[in-house]
């Protein structure tokens, strides 16, 4: 590539990416061995030595999908509640230092 900046290279891997989701007929079909193997992971990790019937092997490795993602769900909006609580502080600061320097009393 002519230019390696690092934000270059990430904008050609999205349009790579973006032209080979274009080029794919059948999504789920693409993504279904990964699918696959993330719901094996999880069955692996709910029974490691293979000892439950299969029905309730999948059973447990579902719910601890869901509960995976619902962790990952809790420390997304946690992660947001703390971006919104530092742009606020940070608005805060800046109206009073504005008011300060302004010289008025709105502090």
């Amino acid at each position: 590539m002519p230019n390696d900046k690092a934000s270059d290279r990430s904008l050609a891997a999205r349009i790579a990416a973006h032209d080979s989701w274009a080029q794919t007929p059948d999504r789920s079909a693409r993504t279904a061995p990964a699918r696959a193997a993330l719901l094996a992971k999880f069955e692996r990790d709910v029974d490691p030595d293979g000892v439950l019937a299969p029905a309730e092997r999948r059973r447990r490795a579902e719910s601890a999908r869901r509960a995976h993602y619902t962790r990952m769900a809790l420390r997304s909006a946690q992660a947001r509640r703390r971006t919104s609580a530092a742009k606020s502080d940070e608005q805060d600061t800046t109206e009073y230092l504005s008011a300060v320097t302004d010289g008025s009393d709105a502090a």
